[in-house]
């Protein structure tokens, strides 16, 4: 197996990898048909990229893991991703489209100040997005005018017009992304389900004293997703954050352990793996509307 390590920081050193012109310094949009025939490595990027591939053309790397990367695949990187190709050896043609435009690019724009609210670039590959086709069509729509944009000659519009071109189709991404969670609803539900009973252990085996409170990096991984895919998931089925999901459930084991009237609030907020009883105090106040104190007053008269 060839181990080839390729670490590409600019634009036009992917599209020389790839045998293509390059339009323009920080963006480019490339038919990967129109490609040199592909060979196993793996690639370090230091622009953004998106990936659209329209036949199985082998299994894709990413990080650690291997996907069946098939038809109607959308999968985006941010820089400083791993990714690669494994095809047993042999060389291919890959089909589809790709997108990869440099930070640089989007400095002082609309969408280089949103850039983060488009938390999909930090998916995991077995989240990628699977497209109908009516929704690949239109991805494809827009590579083809960013495209058009990129053959014509750069002007002082040229930055802003491409710019406004990619945000659209991230805002596109968003939306499928979205109609993914509900056509997965179920599976979705299951994984809230496994995330109540990761937490009900956690808190139950008194893990909370030897590693502090559960946090959403800790949850997804235990439930085999990334951190951002997992809490868009959480926000999208529960209305609430991850975060916030895991400070209601302690606040409700919190209220039952502060009716004990053997033990201190101070004591309470220790065995619930706060540091400091005053942090404690603070998130209870924050979610209930009172002090611990104020709380076992009220309940207990």
């Amino acid at each position: 197996m060839d181990k080839t390590w390729v670490n590409l920081e600019t634009v036009s050193q992917y599209n020389d990898l790839l045998g293509v012109e390059t339009l323009h310094p920080l963006v480019s949009v490339v038919d990967m048909s129109q490609a040199k025939p592909m060979r196993n490595f793996r690639q370090t990027y230091g622009f953004y990229a998106i990936f659209l591939k329209e036949v199985k053309c082998g299994n894709l790397i990413y990080g650690r893991q291997y996907y069946d990367y098939q038809e109607g695949t959308l999968v985006c990187l941010a820089p400083g991703q791993v990714i690669g190709i494994e095809d047993n050896g042999e060389v291919f043609q890959p089909k589809g489209w790709a997108l990869v435009f440099h930070p640089d690019l989007i400095r002082g724009t609309s969408l280089g100040q949103h850039i983060r609210e488009y938390t999909f670039f930090s998916y995991e590959v077995n989240e990628a997005l699977h497209l109908s086709e009516r929704e690949r069509e239109l991805i494809v729509d827009t590579f083809h005018k960013i495209r058009h944009e990129l053959e014509h000659a750069i002007d002082r519009h040229s930055r802003r017009l491409i710019t406004i071109q990619i945000e659209m189709l991230l805002d596109y991404c968003l939306r499928f992304y979205e109609r993914q969670f509900i056509t997965r609803s179920q599976v979705n539900r299951d994984i809230l389900s496994r995330f109540e009973t990761l937490l009900d252990a956690y808190f139950t085996d008194g893990r909370t004293q030897q590693e502090g409170l559960p946090t959403v990096k800790y949850c997804a991984g235990k439930l085999c997703l990334s951190p951002n895919y997992f809490g868009d998931l959480v926000k999208k089925e529960t209305g609430k954050t991850a975060q916030e999901y895991i400070q209601f459930k302690l606040i409700d084991l919190a209220k039952e352990q502060i009716l004990d009237p053997g033990k201190t609030i101070a004591q309470v907020a220790y065995e619930l793996g706060f540091q400091y009883p005053q942090h404690f105090t603070r998130l209870f106040k924050k979610v209930v509307g009172k002090t611990p104190n104020e709380y076992r007053t009220r309940v207990s008269s």
